[in-house]
């Protein structure tokens, strides 16, 4: 393989969250007088942090949300994440064949560390992660589209950024990829090719990525 690190995106790459939290989110803005349909949701937030919907809202309508938002709204996600999350299917067989190939990887989310846990614990794959290897946009202060989460997560991992190579499924993390000086290729089972210009390779089923990287 031509890379010493494999960065994961988490939510809609590992573990298939994004139409959960996406409907969450749609619905709890519009109950907060802010009208939003799932597919905005998809197109204005999918792959960001927190702080992005905040700032969004803000800057559209001029009003905050409220202090306890991001308490409700992750209790609510957590709590669907219990009853329905899955994996996104083929994602295990790809980190066996990551791991037994000797390759080096690790996951860097938009998400809280909490979320990232929840998820990983309720779809079986926290057995892939350990906490070394898990990084969080909670950890730089800037999420994507800012570079900062993934260039952490190299300097981490003891890895030149040009080394790296990102699997993302969303905009906002193809341009992440791309300000941090990384190849990017973008899985395109939710978000259509022609949304996520600028990746290095596209490819619709997990399955395929490790001939993809060459492992």
């Amino acid at each position: 393989m031509s890379y010493d690190l494999v960065i994961f995106d988490n939510d809609g790459v590992l573990v298939d969250s994004e139409p959960i939290s996406n409907r969450l989110l749609a619905g709890y803005l519009t109950e907060l007088g802010h009208p939003t349909t799932y597919e905005e949701s998809l197109r204005d937030y999918m792959g960001s942090a927190m702080h992005r919907i905040h700032d969004l809202v803000e800057e559209r309508t001029g009003e905050k949300l409220p202090a306890d938002f991001d308490e409700t709204f992750h209790a609510r996600v957590f709590a669907a994440f219990e009853r329905d999350l899955e994996p996104v299917a083929g994602v295990g067989d790809v980190l066996e064949r990551l791991t037994e190939a000797g390759v080096r990887y690790c996951v860097a989310s938009s998400g809280s560390h909490e979320r990232i846990r929840v998820g990983h614990r309720t779809t079986g794959l926290a057995r892939w992660f350990p906490d070394e290897i898990v990084f969080s946009a909670d950890d730089v202060g800037r999420g994507k589209p800012a570079p900062d989460l993934f260039l952490h997560a190299a300097a981490r991992m003891g890895v030149e950024p040009g080394r790296c190579v990102v699997v993302e499924d969303s905009p906002l993390g193809v341009q992440a990829a791309n300000a941090a000086g990384m190849d990017v290729h973008a899985f395109t089972a939710m978000t259509p090719e022609e949304r996520l210009t600028g990746a290095n390779g596209y490819f619709a089923h997990m399955v395929d990525l490790p001939a993809i990287l060459g492992v």
